[in-house]
């Protein structure tokens, strides 16, 4: 990516050398899949994708040679079909790649985070890394098929340890509260506005959102409102 973008790293010590680990990041591009990864520590990021990606000559070569893993269509819901195969994959020592909203962001602001990284996270046993990325967007906006120059940051935060809830993984509050703390951790480090709405019912004109939105993830209340299908305002 190097030559059509300029890419800024920081923190990239905070990436672990072997250790398994989740980087847990903002999504504004089609490109951070490959950015990101171009710019850890000298291993692969895996990522989560449909299997039907794979089916075709046409897709499977790209997919996986960027470090895409099916995630299979049987066997339980979709969710615990990604939760499976992500907790495969850090068994074996690697390092998972995803984006807590689900979803590119519809407008360059960060949204609501759902819960399945810290879900991830406390079955592995892992820490989360939250990932910023900045600048992606008007590198590769969405509709487009080939990257311009644009400069590029991405910024590694501080791993999260969220082993005082390796005993509580199933409990709806503890995965609320974890979810927004890192969700706030990648609003400190990609610098962009928080919504305190899922993008993807933004996208589908479930919800409208004020153009300028003042709430930030409510860590003093997070978990309040456990449930990841209702709204609330933060603070």
């Amino acid at each position: 990516m190097n030559p059509y973008l300029s890419v800024h790293v920081e923190g990239v010590e905070n990436v672990p050398v072997e250790a398994p680990a989740i980087l847990a990041m903002n999504h504004l591009s089609f490109i951070d899949s490959l950015v990101v990864p171009a710019n850890t520590p000298e291993r692969p990021v895996y990522f989560l994708g449909k299997a039907d990606y794979f089916e075709s000559w046409r897709t499977r070569w790209f997919f996986a040679g960027v470090g895409v893993v099916p995630v299979l269509r049987e066997g339980g819901d979709k969710g615990q079909r990604s939760l499976d195969t992500g907790v495969r994959i850090l068994n074996q020592g690697d390092i998972v790649g995803i984006y807590p909203e689900g979803t590119r962001s519809p407008d360059g602001r960060l949204y609501r985070g759902k819960t399945g990284p810290v879900r991830m996270a406390l079955e592995a046993e892992v820490p989360i890394i939250p990932t910023g990325v900045i600048g992606t967007d008007k590198a590769m906006p969405t509709g487009t098929y080939f990257p311009v120059r644009h400069p590029v940051t991405v910024r590694f935060g501080r791993p999260l340890d969220f082993s005082r809830y390796y005993d509580r993984k199933d409990d709806p509050f503890v995965l609320r509260s974890a979810t927004d703390e890192l969700m706030y951790e990648i609003m400190m480090l990609s610098g962009q506005e928080y919504v305190d709405e899922y993008a993807s019912k933004v996208k589908k004109g479930e919800v409208r959102v004020d153009d300028d939105p003042t709430e930030v993830p409510d860590l003093d209340h997070a978990g309040a409102d456990a449930g990841d299908g209702a709204t609330r305002r933060a603070g």
